[in-house]
C-alpha cells in the first residue's frame, strides 16, 4: 500500500504543473490537451486510494482516485468554461469531452476546437481572364495541374481543406513542411509552364501564415486563414508571400531568397502584418528559390552482430559526407521516418549527409530480448555498427543518453570521428548525481511505472514520460510519442535501460575528447537539466556550448530551437 501511495504522489508530482492550487486545470494544460487532473472528493480513510493504478492500466476503469487527485483521459479545449473541475459523480462523458459552449456547431452541436496550424492559400493569377478566353481549355489545363500538384500536400504531411475553382486551401502541422510544399508546387508549375505561350500559362500566387484556427472534423475557421488569403492576394504570379511568424521559423531551415516587404495593412485584419516574399526563381532577382532539396528517405535496413551476438538493425539515408547518429532508446528505424517526433530531424540531416542510424539493443528492429543491457554494451554496439557500415571517418551525433556513449566512443577512437555533436545530454546519470531522498523515491517509482504500465494499451502512464520529453507537443505529436514508446521497447527493457543510463558516468573521459565538439541544450529542458549539458561542455577541451530556447527534450519541428539546432549544426559541420 505504501508503494501505491508513492506512485500516487509521483503521478501528482509529474503533472502538478497543469493544475492550480485548487486542483483545477491551468490554461497551459488545457491548451496542450493531454491530461486533466482535478480534485476528487475528500476521503475519510487516508490509507485508501480507490480502485488502484492497475485498474486504469487494464482499462477496467475510466478514472482512478489516487490520493486526492483524479486523472481523466480526454480531449481538452482552451476554453475557460471547459476547465471546470469534474468529480467522480460527474464523469467525462457528461462534459462533452471538454467541449466549450462557445465552440459548438449550431446545427449539430458537435464540439469544435482550436489548434495552431500553418495555412497555405493559393489561386491562379489571371484565372478569370483565362476562363473568358477559352473556358474549356482552361478547365482542362487546371485539372491537369491539380493532378500534378495536389498530391504534394499530402506528401508534406498537409491536409487539403478546399479546392473550389482555381483555389487551394490546405493546413499543415509543420510550417517548414508547408513552405517546402509551396516551393515544390511552384517549381513543378514552372516546369509544366515551359513551352506554354505566356498568355496561357497558369501561375499560382501563394500565401502562408501560422496562426490559431478553429476546427471541426472537416473545416477550419479564423483569422489565421484570412491572413493567409490576404498574403496570397499580394503575391506575384509564381511567388510566395509569408507572414513574420512563418519567416521566423523557416528562414534558417530553408535555402531560399527572402525579401522583406515590411508591414502591410489588410482589410478586416486588425493589426498590420509583417510580410516577406520568397523570390521566384524566374524573376531575375538573384538565385531565387530552387526545389527544396527533396530527400529520398527510402532505406535499406541491414543487420550486424554485437559483441555478444545480439542482432542490431541499421540503415542509411541521404547523400553526402557520413553522419553517424548514436542509438538512444525508444527508436524504430521504420516508424521514426513517419513520426512527427523524429522525421523532420532525419529529413533535414539527410539533405546534406549520408545519415547512418541504428536501433539500440532491445529497441525497434534490433533484437528485443537481450541478456545484457549496460553502458559498455551500448558503446560496443556503436563500434559494431560503424564497422558494419564500412565508414572510416565520420561526424558523430549523440542525443540524450546517446551523448555519453558518443563521448566514450570518441575517446576510444579519436581518429574515426571528425566532428562531435552532443544535444540534450549528460556525462553523469541520475543515479550518480547528488539526489535528495524524495528524488530517489521518485526515480524508484518511475521504474515501477515502467514495469507495470509501459506496454498497456491505455497510454495514461506513458503520457507521464511524454510530458517530460515533449511537453510542448500537440495532441497528434503526443499520441505518436505515446504509441512510439509502446511499439519500440518493452516495459522491462525500458526499465533496465533507465537503470543503465542512471549509472552512467563518463566524467573522466571528457578531457580525452580531442575532436571539434559542439554541445547544445535547451534552457528549460523538462527531462535532462540544462546544467548537466553545461557541465559536460565545460569538461571537453575547446568544446563550444550553445543554449537553445525551448523546453522540449526532443525537437518539435515548429519550435525555434529546431531551426537554431540546424543552423548551428550545419555551420559546425561545414567548418
Amino acid at each position: 500500500m505504501a508503494s501505491l501511495h508513492r506512485l500516487a504522489e509521483l503521478v501528482r508530482g509529474l503533472v502538478d504543473e497543469v493544475i492550480d492550487q485548487n486542483g483545477n486545470v491551468a490554461p497551459a494544460a488545457a491548451q496542450r490537451g493531454q491530461m486533466h487532473v482535478v480534485s476528487a472528493m475528500e476521503t475519510t480513510d487516508s490509507s485508501h486510494i480507490g480502485p488502484g493504478i492497475p485498474d486504469v492500466l487494464s482499462g477496467k476503469l475510466t478514472f482512478t482516485e489516487a490520493s486526492k487527485a483524479t486523472i481523466y483521459e480526454r480531449e481538452e479545449l482552451p476554453c475557460p468554461r471547459a476547465r471546470a473541475a469534474l468529480t467522480p459523480s460527474q464523469p467525462p462523458e457528461h462534459n462533452r469531452r471538454g467541449a466549450c459552449p462557445e465552440l459548438m456547431d449550431a446545427d449539430s452541436a458537435a464540439p469544435m476546437g482550436r489548434r495552431l496550424a500553418a495555412i497555405l492559400a493559393a489561386d491562379i493569377a489571371g484565372y478569370s481572364r483565362l476562363m473568358g478566353e477559352d473556358e474549356a481549355a482552361t478547365v482542362r489545363d487546371l485539372k491537369g495541374h491539380q493532378a500534378a500538384v495536389l498530391p504534394l500536400v499530402g506528401r508534406y504531411g498537409g491536409r487539403i481543406i478546399d479546392t473550389a475553382g482555381d483555389g487551394i486551401l490546405a493546413e499543415f502541422p509543420s510550417v517548414i513542411n508547408a513552405t517546402e510544399c509551396a516551393v515544390e508546387i511552384q517549381t513543378v508549375m514552372a516546369t509544366r509552364n515551359e513551352g506554354v505561350p505566356e498568355p496561357r500559362r497558369m501561375q499560382f500566387r501563394m500565401g502562408i501564415n501560422l496562426g490559431d484556427v478553429i476546427h471541426d472534423e472537416t473545416r477550419i475557421y479564423g483569422d489565421g486563414i484570412n491572413v493567409a488569403a490576404r498574403l496570397e492576394g499580394i503575391a506575384e504570379p509564381g511567388g510566395i508571400c509569408i507572414s513574420r511568424q512563418v519567416f521566423d521559423q523557416v528562414s534558417r531551415a530553408l535555402k531560399a531568397d527572402f525579401q522583406a516587404l515590411g508591414p502591410r495593412t489588410f482589410k478586416n485584419i486588425a493589426q498590420p502584418v509583417d510580410v516577406f516574399a520568397i523570390t521566384p526563381a524566374d524573376r531575375g532577382a538573384g538565385p531565387g528559390v530552387t526545389a527544396p532539396n527533396p530527400v529520398d528517405l527510402t532505406q535499406e535496413i541491414r543487420f550486424c552482430s554485437g559483441h555478444d551476438g545480439v542482432q542490431l538493425a541499421y540503415s542509411m539515408i541521404g547523400q553526402g559526407p557520413p553522419l553517424m547518429k548514436t542509438g538512444n532508446w525508444m527508436t524504430h528505424l521504420e516508424f521514426d521516418l513517419e513520426s512527427p517526433i523524429w522525421r523532420h530531424l532525419y529529413r533535414e540531416l539527410a539533405k546534406d549527409h549520408t545519415l547512418v542510424r541504428y536501433d539500440p539493443r532491445g529497441n525497434g528492429l534490433s533484437d528485443r530480448t537481450v541478456d545484457e543491457i549496460s553502458f559498455d554494451a551500448f558503446v560496443s554496439d556503436l563500434e559494431a555498427v560503424v564497422e558494419a557500415a564500412g565508414i572510416p571517418r565520420f561526424a558523430l551525433l549523440g542525443i540524450s543518453q546517446g551523448c555519453a556513449v558518443s563521448v566514450a566512443y570518441t575517446a576510444r577512437h579519436p581518429d574515426r570521428v571528425s566532428h562531435l555533436i552532443l544535444y540534450g545530454g549528460y556525462a553523469v546519470g541520475y543515479n550518480r548525481r547528488a539526489r535528495s531522498a524524495a528524488q530517489k523515491e521518485e526515480d524508484d517509482a518511475m521504474l515501477t511505472l515502467m514495469r507495470v504500465g509501459w506496454g498497456k494499451e491505455n497510454p495514461a502512464f506513458r503520457q507521464l514520460f511524454t510530458s517530460q520529453f515533449v511537453p510542448g507537443a500537440t495532441k497528434e505529436q503526443a499520441d505518436w510519442y505515446n504509441e512510439l514508446q509502446r511499439i519500440t521497447v518493452s516495459g522491462d527493457v525500458a526499465a533496465r535501460m533507465f537503470e543503465a543510463n542512471g549509472d552512467t558516468d563518463v566524467t573522466a573521459l571528457l578531457a580525452r575528447v580531442t575532436v571539434p565538439t559542439l554541445v547544445l541544450h535547451a534552457r528549460e529542458d523538462a527531462r535532462v537539466p540544462f546544467e548537466t549539458g553545461r557541465r559536460m561542455a565545460a569538461g571537453i577541451p575547446g568544446a563550444r556550448f550553445v543554449p537553445l530556447q525551448g523546453r522540449n527534450h526532443l525537437f518539435l519541428e515548429s519550435e525555434p530551437a529546431f531551426a537554431q539546432f540546424l543552423e548551428q549544426t550545419r555551420a559546425f559541420l561545414a567548418s
